[in-house]
Formats: structure tokens, sequence, C-alpha cells
């Protein structure tokens, strides 16, 4: 952790302790990827650092970290071609602005169009091939030189052995790990006895230079520039005067990977108007992504305009790095607490130093089971890296191993549940009370009463209580035997009150089958699972009767979670089996059941089932406000009706979306949707195409 507050230098000690902790930082960093200091930290450090040179010109030290690449704190034995720039950062549109204006006074004219694309959060390399084929991978250095890592070929993606062009050329880009290869990495680390990573950077940094390990990990290549090299022949003159954009496109084309299939593709736009937009799309993207970015970068597209504005010993003058709020933070793990689930589940908590991310402290974060504990190597005390992007909650990725002091002490696991002292069920992964849903009874039932479950109005969590206190009902299936007599005994329920419940109680007896499964709170299924697996089935009767090999023909359900379906579906047999005998709905409107065995294949039975209806085969996006007959049909309810219509509900706008139904102040979903061409409603216009789905009771 930083030993200061990296706010104004009062002095000269403190500049000189300031670079001195931003130099050891730096190495630490960019060799291995582990640094005492999280990005941010870095950041606010060298920034306060400028500030004071800028004051005191004639107090900047030798080891200062401004103005270098990598912060002065790496060299190679390979030299560039062409010098490896880092970027200067921007942190506001203020600051991007002011930038942009700078450019364009340097260049004596605007810049005709800015290439915007998201700044990945990896190691910096070059890829030097001749005639087609990969031959040096070297990383960044100090900018003039880099080291050699060619012993790394073959086991990074997106970075091809051969390229499909006999092209001599060196590609430039960034090595980084997905979030599955980071985890997947960590798992392999563990199984042979080393810590695992910090975070994703530090993965591939670490992976990067290691020559003799006993296992492979994989790690993933995005390039974002190339050149040619001293004997490229025509190709010379061809990379050089492409604007950058096309360069993009050359490069995708010969077949190593750049952004462009992702959901935060580079854009090419000509004010800065748009420029703003596109960094608001990208950020608004960070959080659903599988690699980690930090920031938005800002180019002049074309080689004139790049020629023309030069660079400086650190950085190109036509290019910026619009930095995010940091995701990730070092604090300390003070703390575990052991929570108990509706389902009896039994769940780790960490308690952390509080720590701001992302615009909001942090106090606690997911540690999702204890063999995620043992394999992370978690320890009371620790360093750790924390992670939060959107509303998304914040998880401890690794220890901050080489920050340990050996005074941080082991875990302690629960021997019995926390809640009501039963016996714990640790066969699996999440451990589980004995006592499954009973151990949190009302919690249970007051989940099956919500909202996008039953919709059991005016039946919260103090009534729950209440009914489960005077012993009338044990599941939420008993809330369907309730009697009036029963209820009006209840404080504070007259004969209004009592009415009123049960006649909702009686209108979510014929709920849909989706909203009664999800009621069930079925482990490893939530809204959306519920909803295709009732489409699927059509009934419950097929849906208990579904073995492992059946469930896995609904789309997302794996191998896996289908074993895990089936066995909770058999503990909850007499929980269903009570809800049939009082009455309540186990069919799914306008569901086609699946055909016998050998009538027809899954692509062809899903066509049949969808076949007809106003949004089949479409995959549909909504955002925004509803207005008119959809004004108050939330979220979940519209995906229902998606779904009902025919078609597939999304989060996000891609390439695969169909359509979007956008709603007042629509934001950025409607933009990039305007960018791909993708087919925008009103949500007037979207009720009017599913007019009769939405007749149907939601």
């Amino acid at each position: 952790m930083t030993t200061n507050s990296a706010g104004p230098l009062a002095d000269t000690a403190a500049y000189a302790a300031a670079v001195e902790e931003a130099e050891r930082a730096a190495a630490a960093y960019y060799t291995a990827g582990e640094s005492t200091l999280d990005d941010d930290a870095y950041d606010r450090l060298v920034r306060a650092i400028a500030a004071y040179e800028e004051e005191h010109p004639q107090e900047v030290l030798d080891a200062s970290p401004t103005g270098k690449v990598a912060g002065g704190a790496v060299s190679g034995d390979v030299p560039h071609t062409v010098p490896m720039l880092s970027l200067d950062n921007v942190f506001s549109a203020e600051q991007f602005v002011t930038w942009t204006a700078s450019v364009e006074r340097r260049i004596g004219r605007p810049v005709a169009a800015w290439s915007v694309e998201p700044k990945l959060d990896g190691l910096a390399v070059a890829a030097r091939y001749r005639q087609g084929v990969l031959e040096q991978l070297i990383t960044r250095g100090d900018g003039t030189a880099g080291e050699d890592v060619s012993h790394a070929i073959g086991t990074v993606l997106g970075l091809p052995e051969r390229l499909g062009a006999p092209a001599t050329l060196e590609i430039r880009g960034e090595i980084l790990m997905t979030t599955e290869q980071f985890e997947a990495a960590n798992a392999v680390r563990t199984e042979h006895g080393a810590a695992p990573f910090a975070n994703p950077r530090n993965g591939a940094a670490g992976t990067l230079r290691a020559k003799d390990r006993p296992y492979r990990v994989e790690m993933t290549f995005f390039a974002y520039g190339a050149l040619a090299l001293p004997d490229s022949g025509e190709l010379t003159d061809t990379l050089a005067g492409l604007p950058h954009s096309e360069v993009l496109e050359y490069v995708a084309g010969i077949g190593v990977h750049t952004a462009a299939d992702t959901a935060v593709a580079p854009r090419t736009v000509t004010t800065v108007e748009e420029v703003q937009a596109g960094v608001e799309d990208i950020a608004a993207l960070r959080a659903s992504l599988p690699f980690g970015i930090d920031g938005i970068v800002i180019k002049a597209d074309l080689a004139a305009d790049q020629r023309d504005a030069g660079s400086g010993t650190r950085a190109p003058r036509w290019a910026i790095a619009y930095k995010l709020p940091a995701v990730e933070k070092v604090t300390r793990l003070l703390g575990v607490e052991w929570n108990v689930g509706r389902t009896g589940i039994i769940a780790p908590r960490a308690v952390l130093e509080p720590v701001e991310i992302d615009g909001s402290t942090v106090s606690y974060a997911t540690l999702h089971n204890p063999a995620d504990i043992t394999r992370r190597d978690l320890r009371l005390g620790d360093h750790v890296m924390v992670y939060k992007a959107g509303d998304i909650i914040p998880r401890i990725e690794a220890p901050v191993a080489h920050l340990r002091t050996g005074e941080e002490q082991p875990i302690e696991f629960p021997e019995a549940c926390p809640r009501c002292g039963s016996e714990i069920d640790a066969s699996e992964q999440r451990w589980r009370c004995t006592r499954g849903r009973d151990c949190r009874l009302v919690a249970s039932i007051s989940y099956a009463a919500g909202r996008d479950q039953l919709d059991i109005e005016g039946l919260g969590t103090t009534r729950v209580v209440q009914l489960v206190d005077a012993g009338l009902v044990q599941d939420f299936a008993d809330l369907f035997t309730l009697e009036r007599d029963q209820l009006l005994s209840l404080d504070r329920m007259g004969e209004t009150s009592t009415d009123n419940l049960l006649a909702a109680i009686g209108a979510a007896a014929s709920r849909p089958l989706s909203r009664v499964f999800c009621a069930l709170g079925v482990r490893g299924t939530g809204r959306s699972m519920s909803r295709r697996i009732a489409r699927h089935f059509a009934s419950m009767d097929r849906i208990a009767a579904a073995d492992v090999e059946a469930l896995q023909q609904v789309d997302g359900i794996g191998k896996e979670k289908a074993a895990a379906v089936v066995r909770e579906l058999q503990e909850l047999a007499p929980l269903i089996g009570k809800l049939v005998a009082a009455g309540v709905n186990m069919t799914e409107p306008g569901a086609t059941p699946p055909p016998e065995p050998g009538a027809a294949q899954e692509g062809e039975a899903e066509e049949s089932a969808t076949s007809g209806l106003p949004l089949a085969g479409m995959t549909v996006v909504v955002t925004g406000a509803m207005t008119g007959a959809l004004e108050k049909l939330s979220r979940n309810e519209m995906n229902e009706l998606i779904e009902r219509a025919g078609g597939k509900s999304s989060s996000s706008v891609s390439k695969r979306t169909s359509l979007l139904v956008a709603g007042e102040k629509a934001g950025s979903k409607r933009t990039k949707a305007e960018d791909l061409g993708v087919r925008i409603a009103a949500p007037e216009e979207f009720a009017e195409l599913v007019q009769a789905h939405l007749a149907v009771e939601v």
C-alpha cells in the first residue's frame, strides 16, 4: 500500500520519497506485474510528482517517472525499429477537450477523424513476422528496446504463428488474460503449489516471461497497430499511408485478433462530441466484458494528422488514454462472515478495510465458497486485490502474496450451520445447512411471493413471519390452503386486508409455470433460466421427469448444472406435489412440449416451437423507460413478454441484436444500435407488434 496519500507533496523530502516509491512500484509492475500500489494509487502518485516538478523544475530527480516509458523502470536488449511509446492520460471530459484543442493547434487544422477504442489492461508487445511467419515476440521495455519473450509463441490466442498472407511486418498490441483464462490459470497454479495471481494483468506479465513451468497457461492478444519492417517492400509505403482504422482492418484480414469482433469494437468518428459518446458507450459496457479495460484510447485516425502532431519522448501527441475510475484496488482482509441464504447455502463474505472503488466505498466482498478460499490461499490480514465493476458485487481476486509479513492467520471454517447449529453438508463446493430451506423459511417464502416470482401483493416479510410463527405455513405451498378464519385470527388482519390477501394468493395460483418454477428457487437457475426451462418442457410433469440429458437440451444448461437441477428437483418433489394438490398452475402458456426422442432434432424443435410468433428468431434488447401499454412492466416482465412472443431477451447490444426497444432516456445502447444498424422500435410500436402476447397476464 502507498505510504503517502498522493496528495500535494509538501517539500523536497516528500518529493524524493514519492519518486523512490514510484520507481519501486513501476519496477515491480512492469516486470512481474506485481506492485505495492494498485493502478489508481500509482496514477495519483505520478500526478503528484509531476505537479511538484512543474512548480520546482530545478529539483527534478533523474529517477523521476515523468516523461518516461514504463516509468523508466525497465529496459531490454532487443531494439525497437520504431520507439514503442506509452500514452499520456486524461481523467475527465474537460481535460480531453483541452487536449484535442492542443493537438489541433499543433497541426494547424481540425483533426479529420478520431479512432475510439478500448484501452486493454494487459502487457504491450511487438510481434515480428517475416514472410508471414511469427519469428520474434518483444515486450515494450523502456520504449527503445524490449525483452525477447519469443518462448511464449504458440501460447497466445489471436496471435497466429503464420499469417494469412506472406507479409513482413511488426504487429503491436496487448497480451492479456480474459476472466476465464485468469480463473483457469489460478486453478492450474494452485494445483502445482504456486501462489495464485493477484489479477489478470499480473497473470499475463508473469506468464509471458516464464520459461520452465511444468504447466501451460493460455493468454489472448489484441492488436492495436502495425508497421512495416525495413525489408517489407511495398508494404512499407502501404502501411505508412493508411489511416489507423484501415491498418486494423488489414491486420484483422490476415488473421490477427483485434477488438473489432468484441462488444467494444473500435469506431471512427469526426467530432469531439462523437468521441465523448464513444467513451460513454465503452465505459457502460466495461462491467460485462470478458476482459479488463482501464480506459478508452482516442487516436487521430489519418496518417497525415499523426505525422504532423508528432511524438514526445514518452508518448505520441496524436493519441491519449481517457482513464476510467479504478475498479480494482488493494486493501486488507479483516475478517470473514458466514451467512446462510434462503436455500440453506452457507456463503462466506469478506470483511474489508474500507476502500473506494469506482465511486463507492467497498467494505465487503464475495468469497464464493470454502473451496475458493482454500484455492486462493486467503488468510486474515492479507493484502488482497478487490475488483468491482458497475453493479457487480465486489469480489476478491487473490491475495497480494509478496506483501505478506508472516503475521497473517488462517481463515476458520464453521463446523455447524452458523444460523441454526445443524450439521453442514460439505459434499459440494457450496456448503449447505442440512435443513436446507427450512433453515431460512421466512426468506424462502418471501422470495417465492416476490414480484418476479408469484407476485403476491400484501405478503411482505412481516406478514410471512406472522404466518410462520403461528404455524400456518411450513413452505410456500401452504399459502394456497390458507383459510379466511385463520388469517382473521392474526394481529392487524381485518376483513379487507384478509380478503385482499386471499385474492392475491388466488391470482398467484394461475401464474405461468415459469413463475412457479422460479419461486421454487432451484439452485443454479434464476428468472431467465426458469423461463427457458418452462418454455422448453411446457409442464411441470415433464420438467420433473427430465433426466440430465434432457435438461441439457435447454439453452445455457451444461452437464454439471443439469445434474444439479435434477438433484434439486428430487429434493423439491414433496413441495411440488403440495402445489399441484393446491391447484397451482403447472403449465406454460403458449409453450410447445418437446418431441419424443427421434421425432425432431433440437434445432428443429426449437424452430417449430417459435415459428409463427412475431419475434421468432429475434434477439431483443430493452433500454430506457417504457411508456404506454408497457409502462407498468418491470424489466423482468418485459423479458417474459419477449420470450413468450418467440424471441430471446438480451441485456447488451451487439451485431447479433435484431431489435432494440428504446424508451425514454435510452442512452448509450441506442447510440450503439444506431452505429450497428440495428432496428430500433419505440415502446408503442413494440407493444403493437406483440399485442396478442401482451394480453397474456405477466
